[in-house]
């Protein structure tokens, strides 16, 4: 395990799901079987009907789990950070799932600083039906000022971050159907300039087909809600220079591969 403070900060781990009975146990069980000594999985169902609820249901290692209708996925992740009690808080979806089993032991080891406000890594998409097959590498960087321009955020799925914070700057903004994520993190890191640190390792599996990317009409609206975001904060946002720098780097996701996982 990564040298860690001994206190060992209590991580939450936020699920939303809905009906995910397929892929659910996955999820579950991968933060099951995380290293880390002081976990708090939340799971935040909004009302499955497939079997779902009975899984998480029979899943001992679930510290807290509700089962309600809400107003979508964002929603869903206010709830779950409402919920929590962990000092540092991550949100796994129920489509995926930690690639290693030291994923939140590295993670927390980056908050031994109290200057750290947040931490996030790399993550690879995934087949559905084989998981070890590799689609694309979303390969992060150091955060600068200015990168969202190009189209840049960090993977969400591996955004970790004090409760704290969600406490000063708020939650998920609602207005957002598709790119309240997106909102989230240039709200974070640059508007309010937050310190993070970027770890160059792949801790999640994503499957393919999450809501942004399962149809042309949400990748559509994404953009348009990202654009929107860019512009109540900048003078000028280049359309052109927005789109060609982030199919650049989508390109570049599908062409290279993680050193190892």
């Amino acid at each position: 395990m990564s040298n860690l403070n001994k206190s060992y900060p209590k991580v939450s781990i936020i699920t939303v799901c809905f009906n995910s009975a397929k892929t659910i146990k996955d999820t579950i069980q991968s933060v099951a079987s995380q290293d880390y000594p002081d976990i708090e999985h939340i799971i935040v169902d909004g009302g499955s009907t497939d079997g779902t609820v009975e899984i998480i249901s029979n899943a001992s290692s679930v510290n807290h789990f509700v089962s309600e209708p809400d107003k979508g996925i964002y929603d869903a992740m206010n709830k779950g950070i409402l919920m929590a009690e962990g000092d540092i808080i991550g949100i796994l979806n129920a489509d995926d799932f930690y690639a290693r089993t030291d994923a939140i032991s590295l993670m927390a080891s980056a908050f031994s600083s109290s200057q750290v406000d947040a931490c996030y890594a790399d993550l690879v998409y995934v087949t559905a039906i084989n998981t070890d097959k590799i689609k694309r590498y979303w390969k992060s960087c150091e955060f600068e000022s200015n990168l969202f321009l190009k189209g840049w955020m960090p993977a969400h799925p591996t955004f970790f971050v004090r409760r704290s914070v969600y406490k000063q700057y708020g939650l998920f903004n609602l207005d957002y159907r598709i790119a309240a994520d997106v909102e989230m993190l240039f709200r974070l890191l640059e508007v309010k300039r937050i310190n993070t640190v970027y770890l160059p390792k792949t801790i999640i599996k994503m499957r393919l087909g999450g809501t942004t990317n399962k149809s042309l009409k949400n990748i559509q609206k994404q953009n348009q809600e990202v654009l929107m975001i860019l512009d109540a904060y900048y003078d000028r946002v280049s359309r052109i220079h927005f789109f060609v720098s982030k199919i650049l780097n989508r390109c570049q996701q599908f062409l290279s591969r993680p050193p190892s996982l």
